[in-house]
C-alpha cells in the first residue's frame, strides 16, 4: 500500500513540488503493479483528498497556524486520519485475489483539488 494523493492525479497552483511527488507515488503504484504481475503481490495506492490532521498544513505553512486553519475553515467533516486508517485496512483485508489498485477517498464537501465546499 502505497500512501498518495489526489494532488497525485491532478495539478493546482502553488502545489509544484507536492503534486510532482504525489504524481510519482502514482507512477510508482503502477510500475509495481506491471513489475510484479504474475507474483502473489496487490499493488494499492490510498489518494485521499482534504485529510484534517495536526501536522500537515502547518509544516505546509512553515508553522504559521493562522494560515493552517483557513485550508479547513468552513468545510463540514474533513477527513481524518483514522479514515484513511480505516481505508487501508480496508485493502489489505481483501480476498488474496482481490488487488484495489486506486482508492480516491474525499470528503463529500470535496467535489475536486479546487472545489471545496465552504459553510459561513
Amino acid at each position: 500500500v502505497v500512501m498518495g494523493s489526489t494532488a497525485g492525479h491532478g495539478v493546482y497552483e502553488n502545489g509544484g513540488s507536492y503534486t510532482a511527488a504525489k504524481h510519482a507515488v502514482a507512477a510508482l503504484a503502477g510500475t509495481l503493479r506491471l513489475e510484479l504481475n504474475g507474483l502473489p503481490v496487490r499493488v494499492t495506492e490510498i489518494a485521499p483528498g482534504m485529510v484534517r490532521t495536526d501536522e500537515f498544513a502547518l509544516n505546509r505553512f512553515h508553522g504559521d497556524s493562522e494560515r493552517a486553519a483557513k485550508v479547513y475553515a468552513g468545510v463540514e467533516r474533513p477527513l481524518t486520519a483514522d479514515d484513511i486508517a480505516d481505508c487501508v485496512a480496508w485493502v489489505v483485508t481483501r480476498p488474496s485475489h482481490v488487488d484495489i489498485d486506486l482508492m480516491v477517498v474525499r470528503p463529500v464537501a470535496q467535489a475536486a483539488q479546487h472545489k471545496v465546499a465552504r459553510k459561513p
